[in-house]
C-alpha cells in the first residue's frame, strides 16, 4: 500500500463530526493509523467504525477512539497515557479540530460564553500542543507535524462572533510561535484557515445568511470538510517538509 502518511500514527481531536471526521477518513485512506478523539465518545467511535483498516507490510493495523476534553489538561494527559500504553509511542501527526461557537453580539455576549469558546478553541490548542510536544520530544519521534484549525474570520472579525474570532486569531499566533520553538525538535506546526465549510457548525446558520454569503465566495458554493482534510493531510506528510509556521486559507476565494 502506498500513501502520503503510510505507517504514521495520527491523533485527531474533534473527530466525531465535520472537518475532524473527514480528516480521519483522508488520513486513513493515505495509510495512517488513526486515533479519533472527541468529547462525544460515541461520535468518535462511529468515525472509527467507518474507516478502512490500514495495511502496512501485510499486517492489518486497526484504528482507535478516545474520550477527550481539550480544555482540561488532565483529560489530555489521560488520553496521551492511553495512547502510549496501546501504541508504545506518541503520534507523529497531531490535528486539533476541536472547536465550539457561542455566537452573540458583544453587547449581549455573556462572560461565560466568551470563556467557554476561549477555553476550548485557544486554551485547548495550547494545552494539546504543549503536552503532546513534550511526549514527542521525550520519545525522540522524528518528522512530526502539528496542524491546527484557525478561521478566515480571525483575520477581519465577524459580527456576532467576537469570542470565536478572538480564539481563532489566537490559535494562528500560537501555532506560528510553536513553529519557531519546536522546529529544533523536528516538529513542524501549521494552521489551516477554513472559510464557509458545510459542517454541523454551519448547519445552524439561517439559509438567508448563507444566500448572502455566496456572492462573496468566488467558487459560489460552500466548501466540503474533505477539501480541508486533503490540505491537512498534505501538511501532515513529508510532501510539505519545508512548510512551517504557515497559515493556509481554504475558502474558495472568499472576500469579506
Amino acid at each position: 500500500m502506498s500513501g502520503l502518511v503510510l505507517g504514521k500514527l495520527a491523533f485527531v481531536t474533534g473527530a466525531g463530526s465535520g472537518i475532524g471526521r473527514a480528516t480521519c477518513q483522508v488520513l486513513a485512506r493515505e495509510g495512517a493509523q488513526v486515533i479519533a478523539a472527541d468529547k462525544n465518545l460515541k461520535s468518535a467511535e462511529e468515525t472509527i467504525a467507518a474507516l478502512p483498516i490500514t495495511s502496512n507490510n501485510d499486517n492489518s493495523i486497526g484504528h482507535s477512539s478516545v474520550l477527550l476534553d481539550v480544555s482540561d489538561s488532565n483529560s489530555i494527559k489521560s488520553s496521551l497515557n492511553k495512547i502510549l500504553g496501546q501504541f508504545k509511542k506518541p503520534p507523529s501527526i497531531v490535528v486539533n479540530c476541536a472547536g465550539i461557537t457561542r455566537d452573540n453580539f458583544i453587547l449581549k455576549l455573556s462572560e461565560e460564553d466568551f470563556d467557554d469558546v476561549i477555553n476550548v478553541n485557544l486554551k485547548g490548542t495550547f494545552l494539546l500542543m504543549k503536552i503532546f510536544a513534550q511526549a514527542i520530544i521525550e520519545n525522540n519521534v522524528q518528522e512530526s507535524s502539528f496542524i491546527t484549525i484557525g478561521s478566515v474570520v480571525a483575520k477581519h472579525g465577524n459580527m456576532g462572533q467576537a469570542n470565536y474570532c478572538a480564539s481563532k486569531a489566537g490559535v494562528d499566533i500560537v501555532t506560528k510561535t510553536a513553529a519557531r520553538e519546536f522546529s529544533k525538535y523536528g516538529i513542524r506546526c501549521n494552521s489551516v484557515l477554513p472559510g464557509f465549510i458545510a459542517t454541523p457548525m454551519t448547519d445552524i446558520v439561517p439559509e438567508k445568511v448563507k444566500e448572502k454569503m455566496m456572492p462573496l465566495i468566488s467558487c459560489r458554493r460552500m466548501g466540503c470538510p474533505e477539501e480541508v482534510a486533503e490540505m491537512i493531510t498534505f501538511l501532515a506528510s513529508s510532501k510539505s517538509s519545508y512548510v512551517n509556521g504557515a497559515s493556509i486559507d481554504i475558502n474558495g476565494g472568499m472576500s469579506i
